[in-house]
């Protein structure tokens, strides 16, 4: 029988069975199914934790930085004044001269990002997802200097942005450069990286729990006591240092509003609704903006100057799009803003802010979505019976961010951490999930991945149990095993299949047992036409052609483990065995048995069917 015949018959490939080296590389027998736990969390979380202390430190410290060069460059620019006390540049003087206070910063930050680091543009947090799924969570020094300079320029001077994104990439940047002076592996650094990002939020905002759900619902792709207790050190360590140097939280007290009833609570609904549809309208108007920006006959280094051009004459018309705008936030939450001033803000704002969004300066998006989402508030409180203005303009920002961020927990009690206000948590929550559930609908990516897309990369947002981690192999394998006797030869195994043995056509690897039934090896298609090459090849048995020495399964074992060994020695399949007898064959385990855990979970998403019994 000629090799080209013995290929057919053996199609389709599959990779080896068997180790490349003699040694026996089967799980010890003695293991058994009640050492597997909950979480594969070890000792090195503890490593991680006392790192992610530092982190927090270091991440309060350069939000503090970056709170006071914001508000230098803002009375240097609108006040001519050295001067680190937070103002807004609402108040300032300069006339019409103040269009060109955010065109020459617009100028200076294309130059920086052009000479400097392209990676400073946009508002920080696309740039930190994009660093953890494609950079391997590192982060270039110079990255972690430039962003906060970039963006309290942009801020300092005018622009309609937030501080919280430039601090939420410069603290995960922080965390990636501590990170890389210790030997950790790239999700370790991925940990410390979003600890520091979640450190940055909880220094801006003193939200150090919707820090932590920001990093579970957005940044870390998993949900491990590994990742988790390190970043909630690192949030709780910021919070806390955050105090001597920028003062306690909340940062927006509100009066507590009484307890609401479920008219409040439908009403609600009706805000996060809008809210929704407002967040999917303000998506598309960013990347409507950038779009055109990239159709311009000009290099992107001189986008900014004409997204500083839009604020600046934004703000002669309204001077409360300029800046970060927490006096305006403290506004609306209070109700000092009325139906027309508040549809000035919300339409001036969201032109503004998109079009700088889309010019590619630096700047962040939660707090001008605290200010739409609040404007919006505010004009529909006019038309809700119920409640007072500061009530429905808090819901609507909670919604507002929940719905374009897609991070509806984050924003939930993000609110409430800003107000103190808990009394509201029940409308938060039916105003931000029915926005949530509205964009979802409307959108198929959020306002943070479109920027990932557009790139080349894509993020699934939605997370389940790998049916890996759940079914045993027993559960998958194949039962009936074909085997064959330790005394044929290769000539007789390839003349079988040259005849079209239904029991062995097509198979990859062949148990070999021996005179009482045990498993005694296996003879893979590799293996056999290496031995058909010549004539003593041909005339060996199968078990001297095969090997030996196997890497089996157990009964018991969680697939990811056999797919863990698969990988690690490069095969297809492994005979699973009887833990307390090795020689005994229970079953086979390949490609299709695996894939049978998959098919499970397709149909279980899919499948739909009446329930009761039989």
């Amino acid at each position: 029988m000629d090799r080209a015949a013995i290929e057919a018959a053996l199609s389709p490939r599959e990779d080896s069975v068997h180790a490349p080296t003699d040694e026996l590389s089967h799980p010890k027998p003695h293991q058994q199914r009640d050492e597997l736990a909950d979480f594969s969390t070890d000792r090195r979380v503890l490593v991680l934790s006392g790192l992610a202390v530092g982190i927090g430190v270091a991440a309060a410290l350069v939000a503090y930085a970056l709170v006071w060069l914001i508000a230098v460059i803002t009375n240097l620019a609108y006040y001519q004044r050295f001067s680190s006390q937070f103002v807004s540049p609402a108040g300032n003087q300069l006339g019409g001269w103040a269009v060109l206070v955010p065109v020459i910063g617009g100028l200076v930050i294309g130059l920086m990002a052009r000479y400097g680091s392209e990676k400073i543009r946009g508002h920080g947090i696309p740039e930190a997802l994009e660093a953890i799924l494609i950079g391997r969570s590192r982060v270039e020094p110079k990255v972690a200097v430039l962003k906060p300079v970039s963006s309290a320029l942009s801020i300092g001077t005018g622009g309609p942005f937030g501080a919280e994104g430039p601090i939420i990439m410069t603290g995960g940047a922080v965390g990636s450069l501590i990170a890389q002076l210790f030997r950790l592996s790239s999700a370790e650094r991925k940990t410390l990286l979003v600890a520091g990002a979640a450190a940055g939020m909880a220094a801006i905002f003193v939200t150090p729990m919707a820090a932590v759900l920001l990093a579970v619902e957005l940044l870390l792709f998993e949900w491990k006591p590994r990742s988790f207790i390190p970043v909630a050190v690192a949030s709780v360590v910021a919070a806390v240092v955050r105090v001597p140097l920028l003062g306690a939280g909340p940062i927006f007290p509100v009066p507590a509003h009484a307890v609401l009833g479920a008219e409040t609570l439908g009403y609600a609904a009706a805000v996060g609704l809008l809210a929704g549809v407002a967040s999917g309208m303000l998506t598309a108007l960013v990347y409507a903006c950038e779009d055109l920006f990239a159709k311009l006959p000009v290099h992107w280094m001189w986008w900014p100057i004409l997204g500083g051009l839009a604020v600046g004459v934004g703000g002669l018309l309204d001077p409360r799009v300029l800046g970060v705008g927490y006096d305006t936030i403290r506004d609306l939450l209070a109700g000092h803003l009325t139906g027309g001033s508040a549809a000035s803000l919300l339409f001036l704002k969201a032109a503004v802010w998109a079009v700088a969004l889309g010019s590619g300066t630096s700047g962040g998006v939660l707090a001008p979505l605290l200010i739409m989402g609040g404007g919006l508030g505010v004009l529909e409180s006019g038309l809700i019976p119920v409640g007072d203005t500061g009530l429905w303009a808090m819901v609507s920002m909670s919604a507002m961010m929940g719905g374009t961020m897609r991070s509806p927990l984050t924003a939930i009690l993000f609110t409430v951490e800003l107000t103190h206000d808990w009394n509201v948590l029940p409308a938060l929550l039916v105003g931000a999930v029915v926005a949530h559930g509205t964009t979802v609908l409307l959108l198929r990516r959020s306002i943070l991945t479109e920027k990932l897309a557009r790139r080349g990369h894509h993020l699934v947002r939605e997370y389940s149990v790998d049916p890996f981690e759940v079914h045993r192999i027993g559960e998958v394998m194949d039962r009936g095993v074909v085997t064959i006797p330790a005394t044929m030869t290769v000539a007789e195994l390839s003349a079988r299949i040259a005849a079209g043995d239904p029991a062995l056509t097509g198979r990859q690897g062949i148990p070999i047992v021996d005179a009482r039934g045990e498993l005694a090896g296996i003879i893979t298609r590799s293996d056999l036409m290496r031995a058909m090459e010549s004539e003593q090849g041909r005339a060996a048995s199968v078990l001297e052609a095969g090997t030996r020495d196997l890497i089996v399964a157990y009964p018991d074992e969680l697939l990811r483990d056999a797919v863990a060994r698969m990988l690690a020695h490069d095969i297809g399949r492994l005979p699973v065995v009887d833990r307390q007898d090795p020689r005994h064959l229970l079953g086979y385990l390949g490609r299709a048995g695996i894939m049978r855990a998959r098919v499970r979970l397709f149909q279980e998403e899919n499948l739909r069917e009446r329930g009761g019994g039989s």
